[in-house]
């Protein structure tokens, strides 16, 4: 027992490793949290290590709860929209004061939540009405909740439950509503008569999904969205589909000719309501609109589950940013836009003049092409023309080098892929650059 006290003893006290790792810029609480945690585990240990060794092992902690605060970083992986590094960028709204968040500033009484950026979002979708919620998963279990609140039933091909990132799948969204899953038709192949065959005295909508993160081809087929809308009419039962990523530009051009369906096109193809994100195509902040029939609408703004979802000042004014860019013809402004149109001989431009300033006799770097990718769900088929910069180091390994350049002030995330560290320049920002040069010449082998 003696032997054991002594031992314990020997662990340094907080206030020792505190005087050690005095430079760690985190508040004070946290980093006596860590240490704590630390020592707790050092305590139940069969093998108390030297006091250094405990000292090296916080010091870690505290690197790692650094590194994971929200923080800028350079995007070289040449997805466009990365859910990992927040999917959109967007531009910072500027409204951090107050604001006439539920204010008539005429009457001086209370407003409406939203009223403008709903009214612009309206005209975009060629809808009656919008509303916002905080991501399309919620935008879709509201609707669900209110229209399955009697009649339980969702009639849905099989071909559409589809896993949306992560183990977030449509079906089990659907059945936390305690609503019941109709499936029809088969994987690949489903028509207008399953549909027909599945409605019931039971059925609460039909609810179409967007297949926008992946693709099928060969034997598959399903409805004309119209004739789907015309059967739906018929049995007045509510139409609904969620559109996935929300584009609202024309996306032929760069898309490999491959044309994705706006929001307006929906509705005006007989949707009741149709539900995206405003963090994917639409180039603004996480949040799920809806759009569609202004007395569904009405409707789901009484629902007492929609105030658990509403969007705070930030996200509505960065998303009523995003909205006037497109009614102003600006959506060019959107950072993501920026990315998606940028000219391939301005990467290359770009990437000559980095390269001059990054290679050393440690390092060797070279330009090559390359191909981006949407992301996010969006556009799976489509790889978009680009630039990349390919780095072999020298005398450190690939995955030593990726993840220094992680750990550094702005990290910067690239791919390792075919022998080499690859960083596409289609999704780094040329503001970034001197950022991106600071960051290699750090950690370049002297």
């Amino acid at each position: 027992m003696a032997k054991a006290k002594n031992k314990l003893r020997a662990i340094p006290g907080v206030d020792t490793i505190l005087e050690a790792v005095k430079e760690c810029a985190l508040p004070r609480p946290l980093v006596v949290r860590t240490i704590r945690e630390e020592l707790k585990i050092v305590r139940k240990s069969k093998v108390i290590p030297k006091p250094e060794e405990i000292t090296n092992a916080v010091k870690e902690r505290l690197r790692d709860l650094e590194l994971s605060k929200l923080q800028p970083v350079i995007n070289g992986t040449g997805v466009l929209i990365h859910t990992n590094l927040g999917r959109s960028p967007i531009t910072v709204p500027s409204n951090g004061g107050y604001t006439n968040l539920e204010i008539d500033l005429a009457t001086g009484k209370r407003g409406k939540r939203a009223e403008y950026l709903e009214t612009c979002l309206a005209e975009l979708c060629g809808a009656e009405a919008t509303m916002v919620t905080n991501n399309c998963a919620a935008a879709l279990v509201l609707i669900l909740r209110h229209l399955t609140a009697e009649k339980k039933e969702v009639v849905i091909s099989r071909g559409e439950l589809v896993q949306i990132g992560g183990d977030y799948r449509i079906p089990d969204i659907l059945e936390s509503t305690d609503a019941r899953l109709k499936e029809i038709g088969t994987t690949n192949r489903t028509n207008l008569q399953d549909y027909s065959k599945a409605i019931s005295k039971e059925t609460g909508l039909i609810l179409k999904v967007h297949r926008s993160n992946f693709f099928m081809e060969g034997f598959v087929g399903s409805p004309d969205r119209g004739e789907l809308a015309a059967l739906a009419r018929k049995k007045r039962v509510p139409f609904v589909e969620d559109v996935g990523s929300g584009v609202f530009l024309p996306t032929e051009s760069w898309a490999n000719g491959h044309h994705e369906p706006t929001p307006k096109e929906v509705l005006k193809d007989g949707v009741d309501l149709a539900c995206f994100s405003g963090d994917k195509m639409l180039g603004g902040p996480q949040a799920g609109i809806i759009a569609g029939k202004k007395r569904f609408i009405q409707a789901l703004k009484r629902h007492p589950f929609f105030r658990a979802l509403r969007c705070d000042k930030l996200i509505l004014t960065s998303l009523q940013d995003a909205a006037e860019a497109y009614l102003k013809n600006q959506s060019d402004e959107l950072p993501l836009h920026q990315c998606l149109t940028v000219d391939i001989k301005r990467l290359k431009k770009r990437a000559d003049r980095l390269i001059k300033k990054l290679e050393s006799s440690c390092i060797k770097v070279t330009v090559s092409e390359s191909h981006s990718q949407i992301g996010g769900g969006s556009l799976p088929q489509a790889l978009l023309p680009s630039i990349a910069i390919d780095f072999f180091p020298k005398g450190i390994s690939l995955k030593e080098f990726a993840a220094q350049l992680r750990r550094q002030s702005t990290p910067v995330i690239g791919v390792i892929s075919n022998q080499r560290f690859r960083l596409d320049l289609k999704t780094i920002f040329p503001e970034q650059d001197k950022l991106l040069i600071e960051s290699i010449t750090k950690i370049i082998p002297k």
